[in-house]
């Protein structure tokens, strides 16, 4: 039987409620807002309408994953990140607003050829890239899949002539230096894995955990930035919200010098930044 936009809306509450979704009356929003192809903030003047058929199918195929916990962003095929919206696949890290931390620190200081290790979908790049005309990227990652992404965002942004992707664990196949590093790697501890939020199955494990203690990357990215910078060059790379000390303790162990530990909006250590002596 047909039913009005309204009652879908409220029906999907529901069962969202029930699964467990933190925020139930945005997703319902736009769940409805893509079964029936239109922006979110038509759906409530659209709310007496009935709902197609063929809205009906997709909405309830969509209803049904995302009750299953997988992420919205899956779903959607997007997520916003820093001013863009980027396609994200169960390949990458899905973006999190965290991360902004890092794109807005990176932004604070000059560089003119930028690394990001790790690259997943590109976000961290392809956002700082956009924000700084004229800057060229690498960036890298050690799964085809996620580079594969991370190229088709390069070409949503209009990005893809001042980018290159390149499958490479960490430094192994990086020549050159570069005026910034930026990184977001697995840090999880594999002993927190099972803890996680049910989403995070659905995202590749590679880039939660280092299937150890979850310091594993930093300690081969600090060991070997050096190597990669030119003078006055800086690192920056996003921790859990207890690794700041230990990671910062890395970097000043290598060499740099100006180390600070910065905050997310939740005031925990996000992002640990240094810079590479003259």
């Amino acid at each position: 039987m047909s039913r009005s936009v309204a009652e879908a809306l409220s029906e999907l509450r529901g069962r969202l409620t029930a699964a467990g979704i933190e925020n139930p009356a945005r997703e319902a929003r736009l769940l409805v807002a893509a079964a029936l192809g239109v922006g979110q903030e038509r759906v409530s003047r659209m709310q007496p309408d009935t709902v197609p058929d063929t809205a009906e199918d997709q909405l309830g195929a969509m209803a049904a994953r995302r009750c299953g916990r997988e992420p919205l962003s899956h779903i959607l095929g997007l997520r916003a990140f820093y001013e863009h919206d980027f396609h994200v696949t169960r390949d990458v890290l899905d973006p999190r607003p965290e991360t902004e931390v890092l794109v807005r620190a990176a932004l604070a200081v000059p560089f003119a050829r930028v690394l990001d290790l790790g690259t997943g979908s590109g976000c961290i790049l392809l956002a700082l890239l956009a924000a700084r005309g004229g800057a060229q990227g690498l960036g890298t990652d050690m799964s085809d899949k996620a580079l594969a992404v991370a190229g088709k965002n390069a070409q949503r942004l209009d990005l893809a002539e001042r980018v290159t992707f390149l499958r490479s664990d960490w430094f192994d196949h990086v020549s050159g230096r570069f005026d910034l590093i930026v990184s977001n790697p697995p840090y999880i501890a594999a002993s927190d894995m099972a803890a996680l939020a049910p989403e995070l199955a659905f995202e590749p494990r590679a880039a939660l955990t280092d299937e150890g203690d979850g310091l594993g990357a930093y300690r081969v990215i600090c060991a070997d930035a050096r190597n990669h910078l030119i003078p006055r060059g800086w690192l920056m790379l996003e921790t859990g919200w207890t690794q700041g000390p230990e990671v910062a303790a890395m970097m000043q162990a290598a060499g740099f010098d100006v180390v600070r530990i910065l905050p997310d909006l939740d005031l925990r250590d996000r992002v640990v930044q240094g810079c590479l002596p003259a």
